[in-house]
């Protein structure tokens, strides 16, 4: 049970082990029953540079859902993602002139863009951290012109090729790539993504992500971890993720979702008020 604005809500996540059919059948038994989805281990498109690379495969989930308002998190995710980086530049740490490894640039690209407004020297991962590769992007304008030759393509491959889902999410971190952990002062990303190279040392180190939960926040601090900074506040021990904050967002709109508007969830995540959590760890 969580409160927001004075309502009540009870938020539930449900998952299917990377099933899609399992979660097409409880989208059509919960549609209606509930205010909203949050749907998470997808996304409908990317957003980069204010262009939107849908995903055909993701489209018969927003096609079975037709009463009940649904969300993956694009509505809020970049919102949320430059919040934080502003919030960690308020609570003290100059980010200009710092190193940083963004994990992939056309996942949370208001993130990725927040990074390089505020002066930090950044590594784009996407080939690494999406398809396996070790060439790291240098510069924003390269990922633009990437991202308008490349999604198209990619955005038409299995979704599992691109994200771990199920049990892939539990393996052990590689150390296939953690020279550019060790390179990089701040590592900013989907955590999934950031785990998956993590090394066993971090000590002095700041992480920007999503959803944590109690268990991760442990095993961060344990490998020397200083600062974990979360976009979204936590609730009983676990950051939710973007798509959960949509929907609850979605759920205290008192309007159409067609006629949703970005001001309209600026307005609530100031108004909630949707801070990022900061905590020293080390």
């Amino acid at each position: 049970m969580a409160e927001f604005l004075g309502v009540p809500f009870e938020v539930s996540r449900i998952g299917t082990d990377g099933d899609l059919e399992r979660a097409l059948e409880l989208y059509r038994e919960y549609d209606g029953k509930v205010d909203a989805f949050g749907v998470g281990g997808a996304e409908f498109y990317l957003l980069v540079n204010g262009r939107r690379y849908y995903f055909p495969e993701m489209r018969v989930i927003r096609e079975t859902v037709k009463i009940s308002k649904i969300g993956d998190g694009n509505g809020v995710k970049h919102i949320l993602g430059r919040n934080a980086v502003f919030g960690l530049q308020e609570w003290g740490i100059a980010l200009k002139g710092m190193k940083a490894l963004k994990t992939t640039a056309v996942d949370r690209y208001g993130l990725a863009r927040a990074l390089v407004d505020f002066g930090c020297d950044v590594t784009f991962g996407d080939f690494m951290f999406a398809l396996g590769l070790p060439i790291p992007v240098r510069s924003l304008r390269t990922m633009h012109l990437l991202a308008r030759l490349v999604l198209p393509i990619f955005t038409r491959v299995p979704f599992r090729w691109l994200y771990p889902l199920g049990e892939e999410q539990e393996r052990e971190p590689s150390q296939k790539f953690a020279r550019y952990y060790d390179e990089n002062e701040i590592i900013a990303g989907d955590y999934l993504q950031i785990r998956d190279y993590m090394p066993p040392d971090l000590s002095g180190k700041i992480i920007i992500t999503n959803t944590t939960t109690a268990d991760d926040v442990e095993e961060l601090r344990r490998r020397g971890l200083r600062i974990l900074v979360t976009s979204t506040p936590r609730l009983s021990g676990r950051s939710f993720g973007t798509n959960v904050m949509e929907a609850v967002m979605l759920a205290l709109m008192d309007k159409p979702q067609s006629e949703v508007t970005p001001d309209d969830f600026i307005d609530l995540i100031g108004r909630i008020p949707l801070r990022p959590n900061i905590e020293v760890l080390n």
